[in-house]
């Protein structure tokens, strides 16, 4: 992956504010989150029965394996050989909307609440493609947690202010309904669930690249860390923008000249 500045830069910067703009019209508390999530907090989700395949680790040598970790990567190959490894209690961030959840844990909303927060996320994909496909990206997400009226109205929402948007610009953009990526998926009850009772609606691009999504969690993260609304589990949804992937389709439908970016 290749550092971004100039024309690219600008893009992102644009695309970024105009997301955040559409935050604070619902006044969205922004935060900076950080790069690790604990292990134990994601277990409380079966993170890793879920996807496993996805996880990036933040690894550390041991101590007195130090030596021979100097020893055995003497030569001028491209890869290192890793000797043991502490102990690992964090993994790099999947989604950036799972530190809100870990934060608010234990509370009792009196009102639906808003946040967003432009995360760094890291994803273990099988290929690698610039902007489209990337271990490391940006995400930006607007997230409400409350009833699940007001959860769905935000959705709801924020669905027609998209489809207005993409409309006005003319960026060839269809919906399509969609599942998680979990692992041995035809097992998995989460899977099935969606399946049956799709949640996720993508923004696809040219009918082929994801460049962001809709999401309604039902009460899902309200119940698995104890958020609560009115002494009710606590309903979330979140809207997501893949950084990097709608710069992709911005030059490529509307090249590099930065006074043909509409919108933005």
């Amino acid at each position: 992956m290749n550092p971004i500045t100039g024309t690219q830069l600008r893009l992102y910067n644009r695309l970024d504010s105009l997301f955040a703009t559409w935050a604070r019209e619902w006044n969205a508390q922004e935060y900076r989150v950080p790069p690790f999530i604990s292990v134990s907090e994601l277990k409380k989700i079966d993170y890793f029965s879920s996807f496993p395949h996805l996880i990036t680790f933040p690894a550390t040598l041991r101590s007195e394996s130090l030596q021979e970790f100097t020893q055995i990567n003497q030569d001028e190959q491209k890869e290192i050989q890793i000797t043991a490894l502490n102990p690992i209690h964090e993994i790099l961030t999947p989604a950036a909307c799972y530190h809100f959840y870990i934060l608010l844990q234990g509370s009792n909303l009196q009102q639906p609440l808003y946040l967003t927060t432009c995360a760094n996320c890291f994803r273990n994909e099988k290929e690698y493609l610039p902007l489209q496909r990337q271990w490391s990206f940006h995400m930006r997400e607007i997230v409400c947690i409350g009833s699940m009226e007001e959860v769905q109205s935000f959705l709801k929402n924020m669905r027609q202010k998209l489809e207005a948007y993409f409309a006005s610009i003319s960026l060839p953009v269809t919906w399509a309904e969609a599942t998680d990526p979990f692992f041995n998926a035809s097992s998995n009850p989460k899977f099935l669930s969606q399946v049956l009772d799709p949640v996720k609606t993508e923004m696809l691009y040219e009918n082929q690249l994801a460049i962001g999504s809709i999401n309604f969690h039902r009460n899902f993260f309200g119940e698995s860390f104890h958020i609560q609304t009115n002494g009710n589990a606590a309903f979330s949804g979140c809207v997501a923008f893949g950084m990097e992937r709608w710069m992709f389709a911005y030059l490529t439908t509307f090249g590099k000249d930065e006074n043909s970016w509409p919108g933005i």
